[in-house]
């Protein structure tokens, strides 16, 4: 069972709480373009106001993710990315930060060619908070999500506008740290929530579960965070970091000294938006 231990995930959220806001949630690709620069920028988002920082584990058949994430995804893979890399990318962003959460978000089929003891060991040592798997449905989660519970990471659900009050039940038996809301239909990166529905939907998600609801899918500037932020726990931005990471590449798609830069810029702006709705007015 989990520890009684507060973790990073849940001392995040109280001290946005305390703070009368939301919390931001930034995605990279680990390895994007190259290793190197992919933990320059993870070491650079909690300065620039990112809470917690989601860290995306490169596959071949990214079944969830739009243009933008296969893409980045393809370009680690290309530069050697694997499970074992991107966990040490995340040991050497603990060596300096020992408090900002770290989900790692990708598919199972890497965990389980990897091992899944193993890998949940690694993670725990690497500090790994929690896991955002995409294909590991609840009937299955004897296979990964209870044996990562069991090592105290939180297993963190998706929930859809195709969820309904039958199925969400099942999607939140198990869930740890946060719901993520996909604000859409589709890949990631795609279309622009309508934030009215949105809203009325993380209201309905509520009515099940303690935990946080996170909104992501389609959020792309400090407006959209904003809006997003006026009725969830949290704002998830990914394909928009994505992008501009991809921006500053140079024609051979390497990156150069303003590639840090282009992310954390957007950053920032997404961090203003979300930090300029009050909860508790």
């Amino acid at each position: 069972m989990p520890s009684a231990t507060p973790s990073r995930i849940d001392i995040t959220f109280a001290k946005a709480r305390s703070e009368g806001r939301a919390v931001l949630v930034t995605y990279i690709m680990g390895g994007d373009p190259d290793p190197e620069t992919s933990l320059e920028v993870l070491r650079a988002l909690p300065g620039a106001g990112a809470d917690i920082l989601e860290f995306g584990m490169p596959f071949t058949d990214p079944m969830a993710d739009g243009p933008a994430i296969q893409a980045a995804g393809l370009r680690a893979l290309k530069a050697g990315q694997d499970v074992a890399k991107t966990l040490g990318l995340v040991r050497r962003f603990r060596a300096e930060n020992d408090t900002t959460p770290i989900v790692l978000m990708g598919y199972y089929n890497p965990i389980h060619t990897y091992g899944v003891d193993r890998f949940l060991a690694d993670a725990v040592e690497a500090g790994i908070d929690g896991l955002i798997v995409v294909d590991c449905p609840p009937e299955e989660d004897s296979e990964l999500c209870l044996p990562a519970l069991a090592k105290g990471i939180a297993f963190i659900r998706l929930a859809t506008p195709t969820t309904d009050e039958r199925r969400l039940p099942a999607v939140l038996a198990n869930t740890a740290g946060f719901v993520y809301y996909v604000s859409i239909t589709g890949i990631t990166g795609t279309a622009t929530p309508d934030f009215g529905r949105v809203a009325e939907a993380v209201g309905r998600i509520r009515k099940h579960t303690d935990l946080p609801v996170v909104v992501g899918f389609g959020v792309k500037s400090g407006a959209h965070a904003a809006a997003i932020a006026k009725g969830a726990d949290g704002v998830v931005v990914g394909s928009a970091l994505v992008d501009a990471l991809h921006r500053s590449l140079d024609s051979e798609g390497r990156a150069g000294n303003g590639t840090v830069e282009a992310v954390t810029s957007l950053v920032r702006e997404l961090a203003e938006g979300v930090r300029s709705v009050s909860l508790t007015a």
